[in-house]
């Protein structure tokens, strides 16, 4: 599986930015696909997951309320839709896979994530 993220760039603070990962190659029907994000010196942390069968998401406390994760199957995509964007929010974000199922919590686990894409960076700045 090869995963493809796209759509970063700059931004103003307040603004937005949809970001795409797209997979290729042996695609999995089950299990769920997640965003994770990088700041210099920091971390990788959980942003958002959504379950490939029936759409559930999972967002972390930094971005809920301002980020929407969705996905198009048929096209073997995953979006992550960011609104109302902070400087905080500046980061290389990163999409990932995982084939198998799991309880809701558990999607934000970043070690169940088998399948990685390269990064895509996002600056929110003036």
């Amino acid at each position: 599986v090869q995963l493809q993220a796209s759509g970063g760039g700059l931004v103003q603070p307040g603004g937005s930015l949809r970001l795409s990962c797209a997979a290729s190659g042996r695609t999995f029907s089950s299990g769920q696909m997640g965003w994770f994000r990088q700041a210099p010196g920091k971390e990788r942390e959980f942003v958002a997951a959504i379950r490939r069968t029936d759409g559930l998401t999972r967002y972390g406390d930094a971005v809920k309320g301002r980020f929407t994760i969705s996905r198009d199957n048929a096209k073997n995509t995953v979006y992550l839709q960011m609104n109302s964007l902070k400087p905080e929010d500046t980061a290389v974000y990163y999409c990932a896979g995982d084939p198998s199922r799991t309880i809701p919590r558990s999607m934000e686990i970043m070690s169940r994530y088998e399948y990685w894409g390269q990064g895509t960076q996002v600056t929110v700045s003036s």
